[in-house]
C-alpha cells in the first residue's frame, strides 16, 4: 500500500469535515449530507481500484 495513499484519503476526510462544518453553521444539513456522501464515494472509489490491482497481482501471482 501506497503512503500516498493514505495521504489522499486522509486530505479528503479533511476537506469533507471543513466542508460540513461550515454547511452545518450554516443551517445547510442537506448540502453537508450529500457532501459527506460525495466525499465517501470518492474514497471508496480509490480503494476499489487499489483493491482491483491487489487482484490482479495475485492472478498473475498464481498465474490464473
Amino acid at each position: 500500500m501506497d503512503v500516498d495513499l493514505i495521504f489522499k484519503i486522509a486530505a479528503v476526510g479533511i476537506l469533507v469535515a471543513v466542508l460540513n462544518l461550515l454547511l452545518v453553521r450554516s443551517g445547510r444539513e442537506e448540502q453537508a449530507m450529500m457532501t459527506t456522501l460525495a466525499g465517501l464515494v470518492v474514497v471508496l472509489m480509490m480503494l476499489v481500484q487499489q483493491i482491483s490491482d491487489l487482484f490482479q497481482l495475485v492472478k498473475t501471482l498464481f498465474g490464473l
